[in-house]
Parts: C-alpha cells; sequence; structure tokens
C-alpha cells in the first residue's frame, strides 16, 4: 500500500508461508569452520525500495536517480530494457548479497499506474544492471542450485566471477563454471579413472629376511634342559618300582 503495488503471486504465497529465509554453510578447514555459503530472501520489513534515497546523509546530497544515465544501450535484441533508479521503475531489494551487490525485484513500468510485471535484476557494486529471470520462483530455484556460494549471482554478468569464487566453484559446483566445456564435449566431467593405471603393480625385488641364529640356539637349550629334566624321574620311577 506505502508504494501501491502489488507483489507478485508467487513471492506473495512464500511470504505467506515464511517472512524470509536465511541459510548459511560453511567448510571445515584445518579443523576450523569458516562460511562459504549464504542463501537470503529478505522478510518484509526488510523488503526496502532503492533509489528514492539519499547516497549520503548531506543535505542535497545525490540520490540513485542522480546517477541515471539514458545513453545506455536498452533493448537492443536479447537484451531486456534496464531498470530505472528515477520514478520510471520501482526497486526492492530482495538479497544483499554480502555486500558484493543487491538482487532486487523490479517493477520496470511504474507510470502511470504500476504494471503487476515484475522482474529480478542484480545489481553489481559498479551499479549495472544485469538480467537474472523474470520470476522469482525462477530465481529461488537459481538461489538453490547455485548453493549461496559467494559471488554467484556474476556468473551471469559478463565479467564473470572472480578467481577467488571460481575456485569454490570448481571444488562444489564445476559445471556452472565449465558450460562450454560440457557444450563442447559430453563425456568432459565423466570420472575417466583407469584402474589399470591406478592399481598397476610395481615390481619391486622381495625382501628375504634372515631369521636370527640365537633363537634355534635358545630352543635347543631349552629342549635339552626339559630332557635332561625328565630322565632323573623317569630314573626314579624304575628304581622305585
Amino acid at each position: 500500500q506505502k508504494n501501491s503495488c502489488v507483489l507478485p503471486e508467487d513471492l506473495k504465497n512464500f511470504y505467506l508461508m515464511t517472512d524470509g529465509f536465511q541459510m548459511t554453510w560453511s567448510v571445515k578447514t584445518d579443523d576450523t569452520p569458516m562460511p562459504l555459503g549464504s542463501m537470503v530472501i529478505n522478510g518484509i520489513s526488510k523488503l526496502c525500495r532503492l533509489g528514492g534515497s539519499s547516497v549520503y546523509t548531506l543535505p542535497n546530497a545525490p540520490t540513485l536517480a542522480d546517477l541515471e544515465d539514458d545513453t545506455d544501450e536498452e533493448g537492443n535484441g536479447d537484451k531486456p530494457e534496464k531498470p530505472h533508479f528515477d520514478s520510471r521503475s520501482l526497486i526492492f531489494e530482495l538479497d544483499p548479497c554480502n555486500g558484493n551487490g543487491k538482487v532486487c525485484l523490479v517493477y520496470k513500468h511504474a507510470k502511470p499506474v504500476v504494471s503487476p510485471d515484475t522482474e529480478i535484476w542484480f545489481l553489481d557494486r559498479a551499479l549495472y544492471w544485469h538480467f537474472l529471470t523474470k520470476t522469482f520462483t525462477a530465481y529461488y530455484r537459481l538461489l538453490i542450485t547455485h548453493l549461496g556460494l559467494p559471488q554467484w549471482q556474476y556468473a551471469f554478468t559478463s565479467y564473470g566471477v572472480s578467481p577467488q569464487a571460481k575456485q569454490w566453484f570448481n571444488m562444489y559446483k564445476p559445471i556452472t563454471i565449465n558450460t562450454a566445456l560440457l557444450s563442447e564435449e559430453a563425456d568432459s566431467f565423466v570420472n575417466k579413472l583407469d584402474p589399470n593405471k591406478v592399481f598397476k603393480s610395481k615390481n619391486k625385488t622381495p625382501v628375504i629376511k634372515k631369521k636370527p641364529l640365537s633363537q634355534p640356539a635358545a630352543s635347543q637349550k631349552s629342549h635339552t634342559s626339559m630332557t635332561s629334566s625328565k630322565t632323573p624321574s623317569l630314573a626314579g620311577n624304575t628304581s622305585r618300582k
């Protein structure tokens, strides 16, 4: 009511079920847990609108709408029209992305009446827009399938994820990073383990263990002592008989 717009049906059903979503997971390095994955959907109270407030707290400070650049190419070819920070669009933050950008719910046509059609866009740190999905349900599936890995939204940009984030992708979701290899070669992710090479026997000279000479001598001594101890008893028995 405050922003004179209606939530899309799938997002409204999501908020009727739970007021936001947050899931984090860690990996253990040197027996020390390190936070890695983060999946966040802001609650209703944190579904804040972008573009209306000043960037700084100073009077007459510039807003995001002042940074609007109409010289960017819009709607050329298959590229959808990008959102606007001014009154032409309504933008709400769904995920702060741990400071790596913002995933936003965008109403691209707000004049004269706010259109109910919404899209999910990613706003990077340089304030460039990148289209993600047309529906919240599709974005939620992307969020789950990418495991909330750091900077996973940058996989949908022209410059991709950072080298550090790419290492985590190669470990936990290699198909996302190597989609070109997957399309070229269907067996690129098939385990090509050759058991003949892994379990190949190495020709080693057998080591012959020599028995120590002290053991037989000791056994012989014990054997002779036992026989010597037994003979007097036999002799005594015969003498008694």
